[in-house]
């Protein structure tokens, strides 16, 4: 139960009953027996296996499509004219509402940590995973409005936490230059091993498809791939995995072993106000950043006024000719009389007192 976490037995029968499902209802979208349902909710049984997943992947769904109705509810609740009104809409009509804060605790608690499980996956480094993941619901808490009206927000947060955990600007930063402690087991190695040797495209595909369980329309439009394109590189995800490892050529059994490698890491998440406070201090930041900013330019803008010339001075322009007077020519070769008479000159020049004396007249 690794992609999916179940949660307590009296949230899983508060999931059903908010959504307006009987025992009978659950146990036939599984093909289980009714008691089988009603044990899992009792919790005298836990489960397992297939229908285990097919549990969790059902609950899964069902708690988005409360956070859904329960935003919905919001928005209806806040047209009514007077708080009087509010009331009686939200008292006949819908019930107790959840606040964003609660809202969004209840989105993190059930996501966060199947979906740290899964970024490890991408990345191999555990830190990484849970950075990425609280990055991601940091920007789910920023536009929250947008994340919870989207028909599917733990969707819309997972495909965010894939994009910053397979970001390459990660390798420029010090601290995950360096590869972290690999599993214990020499299976989970080999696995690890060769995920991380597949193209980050091809990674992330067979991890939603095989890992997560989307099909492949899903997993298409979640990597922003055609279709074609997506189950071309899940072939070659494949193949690539089964060519290192014989054993994993099955898909049911791969997923098994992504389920089993991911469940053996001790890998924990935040809690949710944690995550929100961080979110709010990091708005914080970036709002001051660019008041900041805003203000450098300003005066950066009246610097530039002040000093700047009050009126236009033309440049001085280049030299130009001057009618009427010939231009300087440069001296040229000697003729034959200027050398005799150079050669002439040197010849009879004297050095010393006898030069300086008058001839007599």
């Amino acid at each position: 139960m690794f992609f999916f976490p179940l949660p307590p037995p009296k949230e899983r029968r508060r999931l059903r009953e908010a959504n307006a499902l009987t025992r009978a209802q659950v146990a036939e979208q599984l093909g289980v027996p009714r008691r089988t349902v009603r044990g899992w909710e009792t919790g005298r049984t836990t489960p397992r296996g297939p229908k285990g997943e097919a549990y969790g992947k059902l609950l899964a769904s069902l708690n988005v499509r409360m956070l859904t109705q329960t935003q919905t509810q919001t928005q209806r609740r806040t047209r009514a004219s007077t708080p009087a009104q509010e009331d009686r809409a939200e008292t006949r009509y819908f019930g107790p509402t959840l606040t964003p804060a609660q809202a969004f605790d209840a989105l993190y608690a059930f996501c966060a940590p199947a979906l740290v499980r899964q970024t490890y996956l991408l990345t191999g480094r555990r830190e990484l995973a849970r950075e990425s993941v609280e990055r991601a619901f940091q920007a789910a808490w920023q536009r929250w409005p947008e994340v919870a009206r989207d028909p599917d927000p733990a969707g819309w947060v997972r495909a965010t936490a894939y994009d910053c955990a397979l970001s390459p600007w990660h390798r420029f930063r010090p601290r995950y230059r360096h590869p972290e402690p690999p599993p214990a087991a020499p299976s989970d190695r080999a696995l690890l091993d060769v995920l991380l040797d597949l193209p980050a495209s091809y990674r992330r595909t067979l991890v939603l498809y095989d890992g997560v369980g989307l099909d492949l329309p899903e997993t298409a439009a979640e990597t922003e791939a055609s279709t074609p394109a997506t189950a071309h590189r899940l072939l070659n995800a494949r193949e690539a995995v089964s060519a290192r490892l014989p054993e994993l050529s099955d898909p049911a059994l791969l997923h098994e072993r992504l389920a089993e490698l991911a469940s053996t890491e001790r890998l924990r998440a935040s809690r949710p106000p944690t995550v929100r406070n961080a979110s709010e201090r990091r708005a914080r930041f970036w709002t001051r950043a660019a008041i900041a900013f805003t203000i450098a330019l300003i005066g950066t803008t009246a610097l530039t006024l002040r000093t700047a010339p009050t009126q236009y001075e033309p440049p001085i322009p280049p030299g130009e000719a001057v009618p009427g007077v010939p231009p300087k020519v440069a001296p040229g070769p000697l003729s034959e009389e200027e050398l005799e008479l150079r050669d002439k000159l040197r010849e009879e020049t004297a050095s010393g007192p006898a030069r300086l004396l008058p001839f007599p007249g």
